[in-house]
């Protein structure tokens, strides 16, 4: 059985294709779980909405904790790191993790960096010795087969690579470092564009970025359904 982890991060708390005003990425990360589910009705979903429940931005007091090795931690320590400890287990358990991450002013949203910041964990998703010979950081998912799909939104057109503002795109690149970094490495995109147009080519938008979903679906399940 294949467990999805479903994250989705827009402040718009509905569906393009059922709301006027709806989120593109929503829309997306939906499809993807219908289209996975009639394949494999028994896949268990974990629901993380990050966009309407965004997790704390890390403090002072989590940095102190995070770094202090497990046994030494007290009590508050324990507690401060909770939160982050759930969204870890999350993603430890996903074999496919679907986020929807429309772009905000170039980037991520702010909601959902908070969560990168809380997963992005010493000694839970990455390693750390300062004593290691060579690289003192290392990824600790690495040989998992944790599959990642971006699905985002962008009100203007022509941020894919080798287009008219590629560089301006800075939201499937940082969430691949990220990942990366932690050892998720198998990543997969689509993406709408020509929202802020809300003409034929948003339309058209919609359609190719669909049957990219429905491709990924297709493929990853080749993948995962041994």
């Amino acid at each position: 059985m294949t467990t999805l982890l479903h994250i989705d991060s827009s402040a718009r708390s509905g569906a393009s294709d059922t709301l006027a005003h709806g989120s593109h990425t929503r829309r997306l990360t939906k499809r993807f779980m219908d289209r996975w589910r009639e394949t494999e009705p028994s896949a268990r979903v974990i629901r993380r909405d990050v966009g309407l429940t965004p997790p704390a931005p890390v403090t002072g007091d989590w940095i102190h904790a995070a770094f202090t090795p497990e046994p030494n931690r007290e009590p508050w320590m324990h507690e401060t790191l909770g939160p982050s400890d759930r969204l870890v287990d999350e993603l430890l358990e996903a074999d496919v993790i679907v986020a929807g991450v429309p772009m905000y002013n170039f980037g991520p949203p702010a909601q959902f960096k908070a969560y990168i910041d809380n997963i992005v964990r010493v000694g839970r998703t990455f390693g750390f010795d300062r004593s290691r010979p060579g690289e003192p950081y290392w990824p600790l998912l690495t040989g998992m087969g944790k599959q990642l799909v971006i699905l985002s939104s962008r009100g203007d057109f022509g941020y894919g690579p080798g287009e008219r503002i590629a560089t301006r795109n800075h939201v499937e690149a940082s969430v691949q470092t990220a990942f990366a970094y932690m050892g998720v490495t198998d990543t997969h995109t689509a993406a709408i564009e020509y929202d802020e147009f809300s003409d034929a080519r948003l339309v058209q938008s919609i359609s190719d970025a669909e049957h990219q979903v429905d491709a990924l679906v297709h493929t990853l399940q080749t993948r995962v359904l041994v």
